[in-house]
């Protein structure tokens, strides 16, 4: 079966897609590292999409979806955003509204992929055991957009040094992604990217 073209929204689409690169420009201006962090895992779910066999309308929207995950930090104060240590519980309650304010943000847009894009970006921090948040959704109750980039924005969250914690090594990576599979993460999705990392130029390097 082919998959359907949609000629009719592109301008729409890449207006959208301007918008974002904009926004992301913005919120590099603030914090540098959270911008590069969308560029991988722009590639890392892209890879993964394509990996699972999403259609090109769901890609575009993945594409979307990861541009803009991480958005809503444009809202969290520089105190807690560029704080190089891991968060009181007060700054924690600030930091998790970062899926809400950026939900607001893509709705405010007003496009006609605006609702799920901003739904994929509402619920990228839920956990399939139900313990994330913003609405503790659980399993496939979580949409699939929400639940790829979730994957992949661990992976590099992980990979990557962070002020508070080193990068580690993939296999250290893959370690703790497999001990979470069931609670974090979606199994039948963390095998596909098990199968996709190994051989994607994104994989990190092991020393």
């Amino acid at each position: 079966m082919e998959t359907p073209a949609i000629p009719a929204d592109r301008p729409e689409y890449l207006a959208m897609e301007n918008i974002a690169r904009t926004l992301t420009v913005a919120l590099g201006e603030r914090d540098p590292h959270t911008r590069h962090h969308c560029e991988r895992v722009i590639r890392l779910a892209a890879e993964l999409g394509s990996h699972i066999r999403l259609d090109s309308s769901e890609l575009k929207l993945l594409s979307l979806g990861a541009r803009f995950h991480d958005i809503g930090k444009i809202g969290v104060p520089d105190r807690i955003l560029g704080k190089p240590a891991p968060y009181e519980a007060d700054e924690w309650i600030v930091m998790k509204q970062h899926p809400l304010i950026g939900e607001r943000i893509i709705m405010a847009i007003g496009a006609s992929h605006s609702p799920k894009v901003a739904q994929a970006v509402r619920h990228h921090h839920e956990n399939y055991d139900g313990s994330g948040y913003p609405d503790g959704l659980a399993g496939e109750a979580i949409p699939l957009l929400s639940r790829v980039i979730s994957l992949v924005d661990n992976y590099d969250a992980m990979a990557e040094q962070r002020p508070y914690h080193k990068a580690r090594r993939h296999s250290d990576v893959m370690d703790v992604m497999h001990r979470e599979v069931g609670t974090k993460h979606d199994p039948e999705l963390m095998r596909a990217f098990s199968a996709m990392i190994e051989k994607s130029e994104m994989r990190v390097r092991q020393d």
